[in-house]
């Protein structure tokens, strides 16, 4: 199993997003503080996957469509656009990856590749908001079109999450 940190939007949808795909094991929702700079905590993910079942490259190629990869908004300091790397190997090949994606972005890709510091869970009744109520507006606002970009453009990596599962379940009853 390996893992990666990953941070963008509000960690509700991130969170979501990544348990929706196949081969992510499991979704540590919290915030994550880097060094430096950026050693204060900021929304964002711990995402623990098969490297046999999907690619670190995919997990990034997702991350960068389900946020704003581009723009720095000013809400930056809680929702910072970021890869936290568990070592300096790891970084140096997220680097990589950025830098080949950066040519198929018009505007220039904003997300830094950070080495992790520190996490802090968030509270149990944050953690998979989406799976507890994904009926609550938040969730149909912001949440659902995520998982159906993914379901649309990686389909070949969605799974149904949990709770949908269960909304069909209840619907054939």
């Amino acid at each position: 199993m390996k893992k990666i940190g990953l941070g963008g939007g509000c960690h509700w949808c991130t969170e979501a997003v990544f348990q929706s795909i196949k081969g992510v094991l499991k979704v540590d929702q919290g915030f994550i503080a880097s060094y430096g700079r950026n050693n204060a905590f900021s929304e964002a993910i711990i995402v623990h996957f098969s490297g046999s079942q999907i690619t670190l490259k995919k997990l990034i190629k997702i991350h960068l469509e389900t946020h704003k990869s581009s723009s720095n908004h000013s809400m930056r300091d809680k929702y910072r656009s970021a890869i936290y790397c568990f070592d300096q190997e790891q970084k140096e090949q997220v680097d990589e990856i950025l830098s080949e994606f950066q040519n198929n972005y018009n505007q220039k890709i904003i997300t830094q590749s950070l080495l992790f510091s520190a996490f802090k869970a968030s509270k149990e009744e944050f953690r998979n908001y989406y799976q507890k109520g994904p009926e609550k507006p938040f969730c149909k606002t912001y949440i659902a079109p995520k998982l159906e970009h993914i379901k649309a453009n990686h389909k070949e990596h969605y799974q149904t999450p949990l709770n949908e599962k269960k909304l069909q379940k209840k619907l054939k009853l």
